[in-house]
């Protein structure tokens, strides 16, 4: 990865700001977008260049990280920038979709070329960004299918230290989920090796019933696990969109990114990812 390239990350969010840790010191130009005032000085903090989303120049950039959610209106970054990133020098786009997009297989596995069945708006309105940003002629663009992500601050342990966790059975289902260093290790292997059009799943190698992995948490922690609640019992006070993820059962495949762009996990399955979590933060 050459020294003299610039990152600008459309919603410098979780993900992108873990990517931009590996990248800032072999020597790369970040810049993160910004909508509010209040972010300037976090994105200031990780070393990357703050830039207002509505005055932000695409050109500047060798490589883009689109990772903003597409509204009722579609994706912002693709209606407002798309057309002027074709024809430029652009290396790399990538766009941070869902494996939503697969909709309920009935917790059969899916894989990139699997149909397409999105069971939400949400997840509709991802389909239609993907197709929008594959469709722009010159544009390098990858797709990034990610599953649920977790990692420092945002875990199974964070949610049983605030008291907030439940284990919920559901017979049959399981979650596919990715720890956030392992997306930025997809990322810059992709970076390092382009290939426009491709689509990528981005998940680790155990989709696994979210009660294990609330169990499995406790047990790092050396807390008793909270007990089982019959899913028809706990969904009556979930919000809806925690409804439309417990309606979805798939298992997704990874071995793409495995073949492909050689990558190797560094957290294969959701205990390693927390054993690391836990580990870090000296519970």
């Amino acid at each position: 990865m050459a020294g003299t390239s610039t990152l600008l990350c459309f919603g410098y969010g979780y993900s992108a700001r873990a990517l931009a840790k590996r990248l800032i010191p072999a020597g790369w130009r970040v810049i993160g977008t910004f909508r509010r005032e209040e972010a300037v000085a976090l994105i200031e903090a990780d070393g990357v260049e703050p830039a207002a989303f509505d005055r932000v120049d695409p050109a500047q950039a060798t490589h883009i990280l689109n990772s903003v959610p597409p509204g009722c209106d579609g994706d912002p970054v693709l209606n407002a920038f798309g057309a002027a990133m074709s024809g430029t020098d652009l290396v790399w786009l990538g766009y941070l979709s869902t494996t939503g997009v697969y909709g309920d297989t009935g917790g059969g596995e899916v894989n990139e070329t699997s149909p397409l069945n999105p069971a939400s708006d949400r997840s509709a309105r991802r389909v239609e960004a993907e197709a929008g940003w594959l469709s722009l002629e010159g544009v390098p663009a990858h797709i990034f299918r990610l599953a649920g992500i977790y990692g420092p601050g945002r875990s199974a342990l964070d949610r049983i230290k605030a008291g907030r966790a439940r284990r919920i059975g559901k017979p049959g289902f399981a979650f596919s989920r990715i720890h956030v260093e392992d997306i930025a290790g997809v990322l810059a292997a992709s970076i390092a090796a382009p290939n426009p059009g491709a689509i990528y799943n981005v998940c680790d190698n155990e989709p696994a019933p979210q009660a294990d992995v609330i169990a499995h948490g406790c047990e790092l922690l050396g807390v008793d696990a909270p007990p089982l609640i019959p899913y028809d019992e706990a969904q009556r006070d979930m919000t809806g969109m925690a409804r439309s993820f417990w309606r979805e059962n798939r298992r997704v495949g990874n071995a793409r990114i495995r073949t492909e762009l050689g990558y190797t996990l560094k957290y294969p399955t959701y205990r390693e990812g927390l054993r690391a979590i836990h580990m870090a933060a000296g519970d």
